[in-house]
């Protein structure tokens, strides 16, 4: 059967065709696609993550905590009255905010530096330090963090006690007492265990944001690749089923069909596929007429040549009686592929030349006939687009069951959309690393314009190892597993 990873399409387009936008069955086929990458992306932010955990030198943080009272004792006459311990609480709600800023400053933290006899300055001192004044108390945390943690420790203590000395004898006048006092409510001790890092915290985020990063990276790798990799490339934009896929292979490059050169080999298996998915495209067939197969593709050099001339042996294979017919005028090169006679053909019979039984072979089979296309005309597109073609493909649909029809590419020429109005639509043929996404998409748009659709497409140079999941080399033995891409340029 045809590729079924299509069927739901229709209903993730819009009015226009188009897909209304990416779902989370295409982001999943993005990041198989570029498994690889993603894999790679992830591993390395994984392996950052745990190199810091592990590798970074451990850090200790202690704190002190201290708190702020008003000194009512200055006012011994009023201290029991309460509008002087609302105005004392006010006061104090006012200083403490500066406190966190004060304790960094250079008067609190250089007696801290001369009393450690540490060999810092004070903003790098500064920077060792966290101090904070919790929402709508009186409190003050001094958190020191260094990479001993006795020294931790000490630092905090060491900072409470010259925050708390400074703020009550030298922010005032001399003999002006403060009337704030500062009490170390609660001592820093020497931590047991670092602080930072936190190894499972920093697996735990390296492994998120590893998994991020890794699709991140396949929707880049896939948005920045011009060219289709993979049958879902080309299915996502023409939105139509796969016919086939068949890898670059030796045996495809000789001037004889795959099933004549290799009838076990793999890759004629392939060509039996796509003719058993040929059997249930969605055609407008007539009682007593044969089906026309419109064979075309995106751009030169993608194999759709190599595609129709297979594609009629395999069905000739069936007993169908089929015609094959090179109506690429303009770079024609079914006989040359076939290695037969090709310098009268197509081209003369639409000119007057020459009547058609003049010029169609036969070819293999007795059932299998070929109409080259001749010598290259000045007006190829003249004579294609004629009613002299039109009636030649009804009288050859009278007397074969398969009129395949080899066209130019579309960025070519437009004969293909003339022969696809005839049927019920085109057959393309698209390469992996040759098809660019951007003018198979304008393609697909015409195509959607002229109301030719495409019936089923056949995907070359295929990937062996993720098509089929290694099934061209699960049966047979006996053809050349080559990976060259050389002679099937048409």
């Amino acid at each position: 059967m045809a590729d079924e990873n299509g069927k739901q399409e229709n209903e993730q387009n819009d009015a226009g065709g188009r897909p209304s936008g990416i779902t989370f069955a295409d982001l999943f086929a993005i990041i198989r696609k570029h498994i690889v990458t993603a894999v790679i992306c992830f591993v390395a932010v994984v392996a950052v993550a745990g190199g810091y955990a592990f590798l970074a030198s451990p850090q200790y943080s202690a704190t002190a905590q201290i708190i702020a009272t008003y000194n009512s004792s200055q006012d011994s006459d009023n201290a029991g009255d309460i509008t002087q311990q609302n105005t004392g609480g006010t006061y104090v709600s006012n200083q403490i905010k500066s406190y966190p800023t004060l304790a960094t400053t250079e008067t609190v933290l250089k007696p801290v530096i001369a009393k450690l006899k540490l060999d810092t300055s004070v903003r790098e001192l500064s920077n060792q330090l966290t101090v904070t004044n919790p929402s709508n108390t009186a409190f003050v945390n001094i958190t020191a963090t260094a990479g001993v943690a006795s020294q931790s420790a000490a630092v905090a203590n060491a900072v409470a006690d010259s925050l708390s000395n400074i703020v009550e004898h030298d922010l005032y006048a001399k003999g002006v007492a403060s009337p704030i006092t500062l009490t170390v409510v609660q001592r820093a001790v020497v931590p047991q265990e670092p602080s930072a890092p936190n190894k499972k915290l920093c697996i735990v985020a390296g492994i998120a944001f590893g998994l991020v990063a890794g699709i991140v990276a396949a929707l880049l790798k896939d948005l920045l690749n011009k060219r289709v990799e993979e049958t879902s490339d080309v299915r996502g934009i023409v939105h139509a089923s796969a016919l086939g896929s068949i890898p670059a292979n030796e045996s495809l490059e000789g001037t004889r069909p795959v099933i004549i050169a290799e009838p076990n080999g793999p890759i004629t298996e392939e060509y039996r596929r796509i003719r058993t998915n040929i059997k249930f495209l969605q055609v407008n067939q007539e009682e007593g007429k044969g089906q026309l197969l419109v064979i075309s593709s995106a751009s030169a050099s993608e194999g759709k040549t190599t595609t129709a001339v297979n594609t009629a042996a395999v069905l000739a294979e069936n007993g169908a009686r089929v015609l094959l017919i090179d109506a690429d005028l303009r770079h024609p090169s079914v006989a040359h592929y076939l290695g037969i006679e090709g310098n009268v053909g197509l081209a003369h019979v639409l000119s007057g030349q020459m009547a058609p039984m003049d010029v169609v072979q036969n070819y293999w089979k007795p059932n299998l006939h070929i109409l080259p296309a001749g010598k290259r005309p000045a007006n190829a597109s003249l004579l294609l687009n004629s009613d002299m073609m039109k009636m030649l493909v009804d009288q050859a649909l009278l007397q074969y069951d398969y009129v395949i029809i080899d066209t130019a590419p579309l960025t070519v020429s437009n004969d293909a959309v003339v022969f696809g109005s005839w049927t019920s639509g085109v057959i393309l043929v698209t390469a992996r690393g040759i098809c660019k996404k951007k003018s198979l998409d304008e393609i697909a748009e015409s195509l959607r314009t002229a109301k030719v659709p495409v019936l089923g497409f056949v995907f070359n140079f295929a990937n062996p190892k993720k098509e089929h999941k290694g099934a061209y080399y699960y049966y047979y033995d006996d053809s050349p597993r080559s990976g060259s891409r050389r002679g099937r340029k048409h």
